[in-house]
């Protein structure tokens, strides 16, 4: 019985700037044999743009038994597949974890091509702390298992990484304020696009500028660690925790700041003005 030789390549996308797709992803895709897109107009512009011309399956929530089948029998032919979503990462947030599973079962290759990830863009560039992090795709649609949800994170002591449609914006950021409290928030809208905007503030701020206007376009939540989160022993005063990171000598004023900020949960330009502070004492 012959070997499997066909091999699954996991293809990023630009998330909205054109520019930001990788010289090997472009090489993939015009060498591969089939090109399986979540949404295979949407993606025929994207190719197009590129000069890429190949045969194209879809491959969604709805069909994707049916197609991972004929995916998976054409690796057994010995084709090469690039999986690719309408943008970013495929299997973040999208069924291609499970084309994945399915091939490394039957013995395929998969190849990662790594590029743009709309949580991980909007982390790099949100001023929270960036060491540890979770990311948790969509929140539920309906408020009860939205808030349940919110609930079950309250004491999460990593920075929250959410989706969320424009449409549900406002109904989930005050749900956030009900259940997670007042925590520094941020919204990140239209990566890499003409209109890329950041609201960044305490999430009572956050809201009143979100409420202000109509937000259109895909957008990335992230919260700050909040309070309940703390380590044991991280209650004692901001000044004192603050300082005993400084007198060790090992961090840096900057990561100091950073170190505390979410240890406690409290806003890092609160915690850096305690900082200047401690300083203009010494």
């Amino acid at each position: 019985m012959s070997e499997p030789t066909g091999t699954l390549y996991i293809v990023a996308t630009p998330i909205g700037n054109l520019e930001d797709i990788t010289f090997r992803a472009v090489r993939i895709l015009k060498e591969a044999d089939l090109i399986a897109a979540e949404d295979t107009r949407h993606s025929r512009k994207l190719l197009s743009h590129f000069g890429i011309s190949k045969p194209l399956t879809s491959y969604f929530d709805h069909n994707k038994h049916l197609k991972g089948k004929y995916i998976l029998d054409q690796l057994g032919e010995g084709h090469t597949v690039a999986l690719i979503t309408d943008a970013g990462t495929p299997c973040i947030s999208d069924p291609g974890y499970q084309l994945v599973r399915d091939a490394v079962a039957a013995g395929f290759t998969v190849v990662p091509v790594p590029g743009p990830s709309a949580a991980i863009t909007a982390l790099s560039a949100s001023g929270l702390p960036t060491d540890t992090f979770v990311f948790e795709g969509f929140l539920p649609n309906r408020q009860g298992k939205r808030r349940d949800k919110l609930a079950s994170l309250k004491d999460e002591r990593r920075v929250l990484i959410f989706y969320e449609s424009p449409n549900r914006l406002h109904a989930a950021l005050a749900d956030m304020r009900d259940i997670l409290g007042e925590r520094e928030t941020v919204i990140a809208r239209e990566l890499t696009k003409i209109y890329e905007e950041f609201i960044r503030g305490d999430i009572s701020a956050v809201i009143d500028q979100v409420n202000e206007r109509k937000i259109k376009g895909e957008v990335v939540v992230l919260v700050a660690p909040g309070s309940g989160g703390r380590e044991e022993g991280t209650s004692r005063p901001l000044a004192e925790l603050l300082g005993d990171y400084l007198d060790r000598g090992e961090l840096s004023l900057k990561d100091a700041v950073k170190r505390v900020a979410m240890e406690t949960g409290l806003p890092r330009s609160d915690v850096y003005a305690e900082a200047l502070k401690l300083r203009g004492r010494e």
